[in-house]
């Protein structure tokens, strides 16, 4: 299993528009940061985590030119806005995609992109689509796939477990079930936006007060903001712990 981490950013991305403070103006290229999403590749298919805002931008600086299906983890702005780039992909393949969700993430989507799902010859070129509803483990082309609730502020939200590797962003809390889903992995990767706390993100310290509960082998830190620099923060990380960048490649 390949996984590649598209985008580490929060919301706003790094920089942030208007933004002229030092991480902003950095030229480390680690500390430009798309909004957060994750490719995975295994069994030999493309599975995404996410459309970000960045989707299409993030597909071309990675020469993505499949995806097979779509994990959605929730329905903000920042992690499904790049839901009409698949149309491209619709194009290249020939195919449908489908996608997956909690239930109250796919209605969502399907208010929110209504042009996508309604049979409306006026709209045109768009995204081909299906949707399904998951709350339990599932297979997915072989790939077993197991959804993982978790806090993101009040808001119950997924994160994913495949093989040995989970994906929790957005995560400012892990219900007690929860960490039972998250026994022995190689890898976590772990929303942390910031040092100071946050009303619906882990900080940095609750991070890795959080990786150490799970203990897996590796943890990578992703949706990351301004408020982090990676030359500077990565090596005060305690060991076997990081900070994401985009473009990062890591194989299990």
């Amino acid at each position: 299993m390949r996984l590649t981490i598209l985008g580490c950013g929060t919301s706003t991305g790094v920089p942030v528009i208007a933004c002229r403070c030092g991480i902003c103006t950095s030229t480390d290229a680690r500390n430009k940061r798309t909004r957060s999403s994750l490719l995975i590749e295994a069994g030999g298919r493309n599975i995404l985590i996410d459309t970000s805002t960045d989707l299409r931008t993030q597909s071309l600086a990675n020469n993505l030119s499949r995806i097979d299906a779509v994990l959605f983890t929730h329905p903000h702005a920042d992690h499904i806005h790049g839901i009409d780039d698949l149309r491209a992909f619709n194009l290249a393949q020939g195919t449908s995609i489908p996608c997956y969700g909690s239930a109250f993430t796919i209605e969502r989507i399907r208010v929110m992109f209504d042009y996508i799902f309604r049979d409306d010859l006026n709209d045109g070129w768009k995204p081909n689509l299906t949707t399904t509803v998951v709350d339990a483990p599932f297979d997915l082309s072989g790939v077993g796939i197991t959804p993982v609730p978790v806090y993101h502020g009040q808001a119950l939200i997924f994160g994913y477990r495949i093989k040995d590797m989970a994906y929790l962003t957005d995560c400012s809390s892990i219900p007690a079930d929860s960490f039972g889903l998250l026994k022995g992995l190689d890898l976590l990767i772990l929303g942390a936006l910031r040092h100071k706390p946050h009303p619906t993100h882990f900080s940095i310290d609750q991070a890795v007060d959080a990786s150490r509960a799970i203990k897996p082998r590796r943890t990578v830190l992703t949706h990351l903001s301004h408020g982090l620099d990676y030359p500077r923060d990565n090596p005060a990380l305690p060991e076997g712990i990081e900070l994401a960048y985009d473009g990062m490649r890591i194989e299990l």
